[in-house]
């Protein structure tokens, strides 16, 4: 078992769906993000990078110490093999730390295209057991990102039974999958969307009804609760109530690091490159105060916990990791504490500074500042101006540039909230 003494720091991996999420899970603290091209990518409706940002990115993530992982992670086709050796010595050049692969004939391939890239076995392979995670060593693996699905037990036993030198990767925050980590084809039947191919549909998180073939239009509740029979009629009002039954909760293992890290997990995984630049950020900020007090002896300040709820989600649990993780039937819906109003893009020692806007709010408004070198920090919005310096009552229109008076000097991507 590991311990807190021995000399080995875990990493703290985010998702960056785009640059302005890359910069973001770097400045509030990643040590190493993963993203994707605009092939091959687990994510097909993400901004991804193309191949001008995807090297932009890197130098700007190497100047600031953090990794940078691209993902290979589809199960490619044939007619796309033939595009996927000139891509991978595309990573290699750009300088990708790694690559993640789903596939062994993507592996067979990166070998030889890519031979100086780490390689990381995806989630997406299903490795839930330490026969599976040495074969992957044996053919080339660095990491291996473990299953959804493997208990925290079976996690220690995988370790004990693996070589040393192969990492264990594992998730710690975000959407989990109905299906085995991810290889599902509901998507695939009832939209033509490859799951697999980073297009699926969540048809998991659909409201279903049942309808007898006797009586087309008239939909029934499958559940017993307060919503009963729902008028047939397609221009009545719906009722609230719903059966979601491959709706799944999100995970979030905040509170339980330390016990991940004493498994011999080496890389705790955020989920979301499908979130917002908001959502990167305070998850990242967040599991970075828990991952340092961690390496303190520490448990997470609350306050880092409760930054967790201030994101966009489903009702949380630890995932499989302690058996059962519960179902999340009542509905599809998230919930959210606090919306980003706006980020910083300069500030003076005076803290006048100069802000664009990503919600609305009003002058008067109690607003909450949060990045990497501060605690949290609540302050009235008295008053907003223009950037030519004319008082306005509220910040009315989408990426407005304007100016507030803040009430400490902050860094650029500082971003300001406002709680719900």
């Amino acid at each position: 078992m590991y311990n807190h003494t021995e000399i080995r720091r875990p990493e703290l991996l985010s998702p960056a769906g785009d640059y302005e999420r890359l910069v973001m899970a770097v400045t509030y603290g990643a040590d190493a993000v993963y993203l994707a091209g605009r092939e091959f990518g687990m994510r097909a409706a993400a901004a991804n990078f193309d191949n001008e940002t995807l090297i932009k990115g890197i130098q700007f993530a190497h100047e600031k110490g953090c990794r940078v992982y691209v993902t290979c992670n589809t199960l490619p086709r044939e007619d796309e093999l033939k595009r996927l050796p000139e891509y991978l010595e595309f990573l290699e050049s750009a300088g990708a730390d790694a690559l993640i692969i789903a596939d062994l004939g993507v592996l067979s391939l990166a070998k030889k295209y890519a031979p100086n890239t780490a390689k990381h076995v995806s989630t997406q392979l299903g490795v839930i057991n330490s026969a599976s995670a040495c074969m992957l060593y044996e053919l080339g693996a660095d990491t291996v990102v473990l299953a959804r699905e493997t208990p925290l037990e079976d996690i220690r036993l995988i370790r004990k039974h693996t070589p040393k030198e192969l990492k264990l990767e594992a998730f710690v925050h975000g959407a989990m999958c109905v299906s085995f980590s991810g290889r599902c084809l509901l998507s695939n039947y009832l939209t033509n969307r490859d799951s697999n191919r980073g297009q699926c549909a969540q048809p998991c998180r659909w409201k279903y009804h049942l309808m007898e073939e006797t009586r087309p239009g008239e939909y029934f509740e499958i559940t017993e609760d307060s919503g009963g029979y729902t008028d047939p009629d397609p221009n009545a009002k719906r009722g609230e109530t719903g059966t979601y039954i491959f709706n799944s909760n999100d995970m979030c293992m905040i509170e339980h690091l330390g016990e991940l890290y004493e498994a011999g997990i080496d890389s705790f995984k955020i989920e979301g490159r499908m979130k917002s630049a908001y959502y990167t950020a305070t998850v990242t900020n967040a599991y970075r105060h828990a991952v340092d007090a961690m390496l303190k002896g520490s448990k997470p300040d609350p306050l880092w916990i409760a930054e967790t709820e201030k994101v966009s989600h489903r009702p949380y649990s630890t995932g499989f990791y302690y058996g059962y993780p519960g179902q999340h039937y009542g509905t599809s819906s998230y919930t959210q504490n606090a919306d980003i109003v706006a980020v910083v893009e300069e500030c003076d020692q005076d803290g006048n500074a100069v802000l664009t806007q990503r919600n609305r709010f009003f002058a008067g408004d109690q607003l909450e500042l949060m990045n990497p070198e501060l605690l949290p920090m609540k302050f009235t919005a008295d008053k907003i101006y223009d950037m030519n310096g004319a008082e306005i009552p509220d910040t009315h229109q989408a990426m407005l540039r304007f100016r507030l008076k803040l009430p400490v000097q902050v860094p650029q991507y500082t971003i300001l909230r406002k709680e719900r």
